[in-house]
């Protein structure tokens, strides 16, 4: 069974130019979870100065309806943005370390080391809380400022998280650089260095994020971040742009003949939805090609 993390509705839109209403960011979460979608990013409690097209983090939590068996994770960076989220009934938390200091500094205007201090306390007081937490790792494949990350630098900053103690590990190719041989040698270093579950975070910049994906399950990881349509991108990174589409891995691994849980034609639907709402052309396949067999 494959995990896919719906992650449209807060990265999908971070970096888009149309800013939702708040109707249509529930309407957008409603659809992912009639489509089967039980995990869902929805927004992120962060300055509505840095990332506006989320300023309505807390009115979109008060409307969401709840689901049983249907989890709903805000990103964090700080602990006002962690009262925020708890304040607002999260299920998880996701918390961001960025692995270079450039990058980090961009992001949110702290070192890597000083950004896992500040991870270490959050998930402190979200487990104090009962909530989930995910720690993220950022630009875990490459760094737009500075260019490649060692994997000896990777190392270091796993370490740092893991003995944060979250729930979960992520790693996240921010920009899209990474390639199946970089999947599979950073996961096995993440899992060498942890028995946290883990999960990855794919950008498809440079039409690597399907192929990402198949390395990463051959590597035995099986939670994946996708995004409807493939939307999204990272307003603190030069060209990063959408991320994987959820309808392209649902497709890739049906025809592999593993289980998803979600339903492609909810899924496209809702991807052609989401394209007219923006008024963009969103960077997803299977929405231009359709199903095969049709």
């Amino acid at each position: 069974m494959i995990d896919i993390v719906e992650v449209s509705p807060r990265d999908g839109l971070q970096n888009e130019s149309v800013v939702l209403s708040t109707e249509a960011k529930v309407e957008l979460v409603e659809r992912a979870v009639r489509a089967g979608s039980r995990r869902i990013e929805v927004t992120s409690f962060v300055n509505p100065r840095r990332v506006p097209q989320l300023a309505d983090a807390d009115e979109v939590m008060a409307a969401l309806p709840r689901y049983d068996g249907v989890r709903y994770a805000g990103l964090v960076m700080n602990g006002r943005g962690l009262d925020r989220a708890l304040a607002a009934g999260v299920d998880e938390v996701d918390i961001v370390v960025v692995a270079t200091d450039t990058f980090c500094d961009r992001n949110q205007g702290m070192t890597t080391a000083e950004a896992c201090d500040v991870a270490a306390g959050l998930v402190q007081a979200a487990r104090a809380a009962g909530v989930f937490t995910t720690i993220t790792i950022g630009a875990s494949f490459g760094c737009p400022f500075e260019g490649e990350v060692p994997v000896e630098r990777l190392r270091g900053v796993v370490q740092r998280v893991v003995a944060a103690g979250p729930d979960e590990l992520a790693l996240a190719d921010t920009i899209g650089v990474a390639v199946p041989t970089d999947i599979t040698e950073r996961l096995a270093l993440a899992g060498q260095l942890s028995d946290l579950p883990l999960r990855l975070h794919l950008h498809d910049t440079r039409n690597t994020g399907v192929a990402n994906a198949v390395a990463a399950v051959q590597a035995g990881v099986t939670t994946l971040d996708a995004s409807i349509g493939g939307a999204g991108g990272c307003p603190f990174a030069p060209a990063a742009t959408g991320n994987v589409a959820t309808e392209d891995l649902i497709y890739l691994f049906h025809r592999m003949g593993l289980e998803t849980g979600l339903d492609l034609t909810e899924t496209l639907s809702t991807s052609a939805w989401l394209e007219q709402s923006l008024d963009t052309t969103l960077p997803t396949a299977l929405l231009r090609a359709g199903n095969f067999p049709s």
